[in-house]
């Protein structure tokens, strides 16, 4: 079975969208679902996906860092453009409180605003969370119910934090982070009681490369998604296709594929 990178940066400068996607295929990474964290790039990963749909997915959405920049004008957009062919989540989008780049009660209106809008359409959500867990989860708790799910991507939390996803019936994006010996511990904690059915693996790439990975490059790239799965099955003491399998069938499980 090949592997589905649930969570990829395409629209970096880093990444060349052609010599990404082919490499990622040599690697046995053969599905990509494109982050989208601004308006600037719905167009973009519109486009990116009519090229090649049989590979990619995308999200429409709003991180926090950037919503600042939200306008009344970019929700009758997203609406318009989230029932397309193609979108498969509204995200990213939740609050981050580590970097503050917009005013905390400003992510937290225009978060609310994508759970709004996935509820009335009936998607799940792609969601950022940084040092406000607490304020998330109250938010979730109101909408989750009425939505089909979503996925705490990139998860860097510790086992508490993810029970209480789970609990709210997300599934656990992970990544290098896992692969970090410094920053990682609390994650390696976790995934050991992470349930295969809720285990969705992402590169979140150009970021977080897998510090395990020799020789270290300065950018990540999802051909390096197997290298994040063995680092996970090793640590759980599982076998590898185990992991790859799980992840590729609950990627398509959530994005409704």
């Amino acid at each position: 079975m090949p592997w589905f990178d649930a969570g990829v940066n395409l629209f970096d400068d880093r990444m060349p969208a052609e010599q990404t996607i082919t490499l990622a295929a040599q690697a046995g990474v053969d599905r990509l679902c494109l982050i989208t964290t601004h308006p600037d790039e719905w167009e973009v990963a519109e486009q990116l996906y009519l090229q090649h749909p049989d590979k990619l997915c995308y999200t429409l959405g709003i991180h926090p860092h950037h919503a600042k920049d939200a306008r009344p004008e970019h929700w009758d957009i997203l609406i318009e453009k989230a029932i397309l062919p193609g979108v498969v989540a509204i995200g990213e989008c939740g609050l981050d409180y580590n970097r503050d780049f917009s005013p905390r009660e400003v992510q937290r209106s225009v978060f609310e605003r994508q759970l709004s809008i996935a509820t009335e359409l009936k998607k799940p959500v792609y969601l950022h969370e940084r040092d406000a867990f607490d304020h998330q989860h109250q938010l979730l708790a109101q909408y989750l119910p009425a939505l089909p799910g979503g996925i705490a991507h990139c998860f860097t939390g510790d086992a508490v934090q993810m029970k209480s996803y789970l609990a709210l019936g997300l599934y656990i994006g992970v990544t290098g982070w896992l692969c970090d010996e410094r920053r990682g511990s609390s994650l390696r904690d976790a995934v050991q009681q992470l349930p295969l059915e809720r285990l969705i693996l992402e590169t979140d790439a150009p970021y977080l490369y897998p510090k395990t990975l020799k020789p270290r490059r300065r950018n990540n790239t999802p051909a390096n998604l197997p290298h994040i799965g063995q680092a996970l099955a090793t640590l759980v003491k599982q076998e590898l296709e185990i992991i790859e399998q799980a992840s590729y069938t609950n990627s398509l499980t959530l994005f409704n594929l």
